[in-house]
């Protein structure tokens, strides 16, 4: 079983059930071949610090039995990443959230799934470390 960290980057529009929608389609990414995420284990949802406690988000967290972890702008911008993106880092001042708060939530552990986006919101997954 593998242990992973989704990073969720939103915009103001999306509504929980697309958070929840996107979480579960990069944990079937995350298991190739599978038809489930059975294979896969969730820690916790990571992002920006400021949109930590969007309730969009919270509730998401809270519908898939997880903790969300928020980080800095600093913290995500010294992470390098597979898609970096100049929009991304003249709104948030990290060139990447999803990917960056993906790494940084699972303990520095490897991307596994590249930034995917859908209805408003960007999720990826890293495999948590011990």
């Amino acid at each position: 079983m593998v242990e992973v960290c989704v990073g969720v980057g939103f915009r103001a529009a999306a509504g929980s059930e697309d958070i929840v929608a996107a979480v579960r389609q990069v944990l079937t990414s995350a298991n190739p071949g599978s038809e489930t995420a059975s294979e896969t284990t969730l820690h916790c949802l990571s992002t920006l610090d400021r949109k930590a406690g969007e309730p969009a988000l919270v509730d998401a967290a809270q519908a898939l039995g997880v903790p969300v972890r928020g980080f800095a702008a600093g913290e995500l911008a010294a992470v390098e990443v597979a898609n970096p993106s100049e929009r991304v880092r003249s709104a948030t001042g990290s060139p990447s959230v999803a990917e960056a708060a993906a790494v940084l939530g699972a303990g520095g552990g490897p991307l596994i799934v590249t930034k995917w986006s859908a209805n408003g919101v960007v999720v990826a997954a890293a495999r948590k470390v011990s």
